[in-house]
């Protein structure tokens, strides 16, 4: 009887502590999407390359995915009779962007990792070349024509887009790049702002479907890269706004 009467106070402590628990790791604030990115970085969470202190991933150098995306964004720009002020935001590295800065009359890249941003201060100097150091959720944005977001909100909590979309409806054109699931899908799942994507939810960022609902005069698909073994597409989508 005694070990039974033990056994059910301990079970009850252990149950008890087991719940607090449970409550302590509910109640956990999702880390600062700043802190985040700044650690992708510091701990080469996403590879490396070289002896570049920063690297962007795969996704910005590998020529397969990079190559066509290029040529996308600069027969847009050839289009366009007059140079554009185009605002890059979360320009990482700056693998990209560097390619695009000779078609614009003015090319402004923006990234949330203030070290990252020295880094390509001094590394990509150019008359038409300005980076800044913002955090696209909650300052000001510089003023533009066109505005890049290149597999950025794809990282990011549905707080943090809906704080983001209204600034980029000040820009005339929107260039938008998505990871995507294969086929039919769910839109739009959250997640924590920081190095993960939607892609393990088999999800991804759609801005015309709720929560979002993003109003736009037009839409035209750019580019389409189908990734290998079944691991999803990026697709690349530009909107113009009313």
């Amino acid at each position: 009887m005694k070990h039974c009467f033990y056994k059910c106070i301990f079970d009850v402590i252990l149950n008890q502590s087991m719940n607090q628990e449970q409550k302590k790791k509910s109640a956990k604030k999702p880390w600062p999407t700043k802190a985040a990115m700044e650690q992708v970085y510091e701990m080469k969470l996403w590879g490396t390359k070289g002896t570049s202190k920063f690297y962007s991933g795969e996704g910005s150098h590998d020529q397969e995915i990079v190559g066509p995306y290029k040529q996308a964004i600069l027969s847009f720009f050839k289009r366009i009779h007059t140079p554009l002020v185009v605002c890059d935001l979360g320009c990482g590295d700056f693998n990209i962007g560097k390619d695009f800065v000779s078609s614009t009359k003015k090319y402004i890249g923006v990234d949330i990792v203030e070290k990252l941003i020295k880094h390509n201060q001094n590394t990509f100097q150019d008359s038409n070349l300005e980076f800044y150091c913002l955090d696209i959720a909650t300052d000001a944005l510089p003023m533009g024509d066109c505005v890049i977001v290149r597999q950025v909100l794809q990282h990011l909590s549905n707080t943090e887009i809906q704080k983001v979309l209204p600034k980029l409806t000040k820009f005339k054109y929107i260039i938008l790049t998505e990871h995507l699931p294969n086929g039919v899908f769910v839109p739009n799942k959250d997640i924590i702002s920081g190095q993960g994507i939607r892609i393990k939810k088999q999800s991804g960022v759609d801005v015309l479907a709720a929560p979002f609902d993003l109003k736009i005069k037009t839409q035209t698909e750019l580019n389409r890269i189908v990734l290998q073994h079944n691991k999803g597409v990026i697709v690349t989508t530009l909107y113009e706004s009313f």
